[in-house]
């Protein structure tokens, strides 16, 4: 599955980058939403990461009384089970491993990606990086969910099947229910995955906390052999 490259802002915390995190945004954000993160996460001075942050493609969004808005995929509906456009999600996978393509062709193999998003980032995060045909270092996915999680034994990929995966939660959440995450957390773990789940007492957004465990996840998976 090949797609265009979409427009990105990057960031690296050193010489030649020897692993990459490409990092989702939410719906109605933008790819500068997360380039903050960077900074706070206190990240080993030795590990040189490259941060790829893409912009969504503008689209509208059913849900939203059909506004234009950068989105990785419509939502035509509140609940879980009928909310994402697959489609779209199909179309934005393809994306996101086009990015992919690319950063193993700048030489960092795919072992050393790290594929992460937050709610509808986190979506294609997940779809994307369980179905990805090359392991990779890791999935970071932050108060999101598993689109069609009754695909996940048919449809996930070999090498990805010990991919460590963190996902993040807000008991408070009133858009991704948490209730929605822990099924996903359940899915998962039921079709063999090793999932690290946190939550925390927030609705949907980022605490500190959160940020802390998401740099020791990234220093684990990605430390040099």
């Amino acid at each position: 599955m090949t797609a265009e490259i979409l427009p990105c802002i990057e960031l690296e915390t050193g010489t030649r980058p020897g692993a990459a995190v490409i990092w989702l945004h939410g719906l109605g954000a933008d790819g500068n939403d997360f380039v903050p993160i960077v900074g706070e996460m206190r990240l080993p001075a030795a590990l040189s990461i490259r941060f790829v942050f893409p912009h969504a493609p503008v689209r509208p969004v059913t849900l939203n009384n059909g506004m234009r808005m950068r989105a990785w995929y419509d939502i035509a509906a509140g609940d879980v089970g009928n909310r994402a456009d697959i489609a779209g999600v199909r179309a934005s996978q393809g994306h996101l491993q086009t990015l992919i393509a690319r950063e193993t062709a700048r030489g960092i193999p795919a072992r050393r990606i790290v594929v992460a998003g937050f709610s509808q980032g986190g979506v294609i995060a997940l779809h994307t990086g369980v179905r990805h045909a090359e392991r990779l270092a890791g999935i970071v996915a932050l108060s999101t969910y598993v689109v069609q999680p009754e695909a996940l034994a048919v449809e996930g990929s070999p090498a990805n099947r010990d991919v460590p995966i963190f996902m993040a939660h807000g008991t408070a959440d009133p858009m991704i229910r948490i209730d929605w995450g822990e099924a996903s957390r359940r899915a998962l773990e039921a079709a063999g995955y090793c999932v690290e789940w946190h939550t925390y007492p927030m609705p949907h957004s980022v605490v500190w906390e959160e940020v802390e465990a998401i740099s020791a996840f990234l220093a684990r998976v990605l430390a040099p052999a």
